[in-house]
């Protein structure tokens, strides 16, 4: 049994999914079609600049893109769909596209105005995130007690957690923690996402959503807020407003899916950071990322061993 798994921002790199449009006419078809709705889109994730590519409104159609047609490109060779998957934060979109929740197109321009809507939420550097490397949740969670404007982002793997919020009170936060002798990295990001700073954006694109049809996923989706998977499509579209933010409960998710019997998780798209956050979280998962033809292969080969 195994899940397909969906990376989210910071995953992108600039010529992602060049070598997967060149080999497979599906992948190839799915890069079109979003090259088609957003001009520009392709030059800009295999030439770059990577700092227009890294921009949170160009990376997220850019994963997006990119891990559907790796996925499509993984079906078209002779691949089963998977059980159940999850994607982590932007990547839960990615999954309903693979599950046919909604049309790529749909997908691509919503996705696009999310990043917009999350940039401009707050002003830049007013807002910050980082990274809680060597220390339990409860700890971290005790130590931010009655520290207002910062709270947990994403639960990425069992000692790997980050929070959000306003910068002034992230630094604070980050103080109180290496005090524990927690490592602290900050991100390089331009926004302070899954937090409560975000409702701006989730209000802008609750707007975007209304008309925009969802259907029942052919396979059960995971979604970030409630860790659970998820198959009525109104409660979907719900839950991916929601997740602007609300933490990002990975951890959760993985463990959950190692219960319902899941040994084997491929990420489709670009990096392997999903690759790492399962090896940290499951012991003896199995975990391959889908990047270009030769781990494609390798994930093929896999599944008929």
């Amino acid at each position: 049994m195994w899940a397909a798994l969906f990376p989210g921002q910071g995953s992108q790199k600039v010529g992602m999914g060049k070598a997967l449009y060149e080999a497979f006419l599906e992948a190839r078809e799915v890069l079109d079609r979003a090259e088609a709705v957003l001009p520009g889109l392709l030059s800009l994730m295999w030439e770059g600049p990577e700092e227009a590519l890294t921009l949170t409104e160009n990376q997220q159609p850019a994963l997006l893109a990119v891990g559907y047609a790796a996925y499509r490109a993984y079906l078209a060779q002779g691949g089963k769909p998977p059980a159940l998957a999850a994607g982590h934060s932007l990547g839960e979109w990615t999954a309903h596209v693979a599950a046919g929740t909604l049309e790529l197109e749909d997908a691509l321009r919503l996705v696009r105005l999310r990043g917009r809507y999350m940039q401009e939420a707050v002003p830049p550097g007013q807002g910050a995130m980082a990274a809680i490397l060597k220390l339990p949740l409860e700890e971290i969670q005790a130590a931010l007690q009655g520290l207002e404007g910062v709270e947990i982002a994403n639960l990425n793997a069992p000692e790997q957690t980050v929070i959000s919020g306003r910068k002034e009170a992230v630094e604070k936060a980050a103080e109180r923690l290496k005090a524990l002798r927690a490592r602290v990295v900050f991100l390089p990001v331009s926004a302070p996402f899954h937090s409560s700073l975000m409702a701006p954006a989730r209000e802008r694109l609750a707007r975007e959503l209304e008309g925009v049809p969802f259907r029942k996923p052919l396979f059960p989706v995971y979604s970030n807020v409630t860790a659970q998977p998820v198959e009525d499509p109104g409660a979907i579209k719900e839950l991916l407003l929601q997740q602007i933010t609300a933490p990002v409960r990975w951890v959760e998710i993985l463990k959950d899916m190692e219960r319902q019997g899941v040994r084997r998780f491929l990420e489709f798209g670009s990096g392997e950071v999903l690759k790492g956050l399962v090896g940290r979280t499951l012991e003896g998962a199995e975990v391959l990322s889908v990047t270009d033809p030769e781990t494609l292969r390798k994930a093929l080969e896999v599944q008929d061993a």
